[in-house]
């Protein structure tokens, strides 16, 4: 027999697993602009030489704005303005 307890539980994990997923769904564009930011700002210090401080706020700037936020910190850095 099932009971109202399981049942209860079973609708928790249910709500639980509905709102992760839109946790995820909601931050992925977020992770993908910062990995393809990183990957550039990793190749302008390997391939340009150039020396960017990779600080929380640099990675929040990527985030956000991925590729043009990743131009926008190495610009900041090769004008020693920020991220030095």
């Amino acid at each position: 027999m099932v009971t109202g307890l399981e049942i209860l539980l079973l609708a928790l994990v249910l709500a639980a697993i509905v709102g992760a997923s839109r946790v995820i769904q909601a931050v992925r564009p977020f992770i993908v602009n910062a990995i393809v930011g990183l990957v550039v700002l990793f190749l302008a210090q390997a391939v340009f030489d150039i020396s960017v401080a990779i600080t929380p706020i640099a990675l929040l700037i990527v985030a956000i704005g991925g590729l043009p936020g990743s131009i926008l910190v190495i610009l900041l850095s090769i004008l020693e303005i920020a991220f030095v």
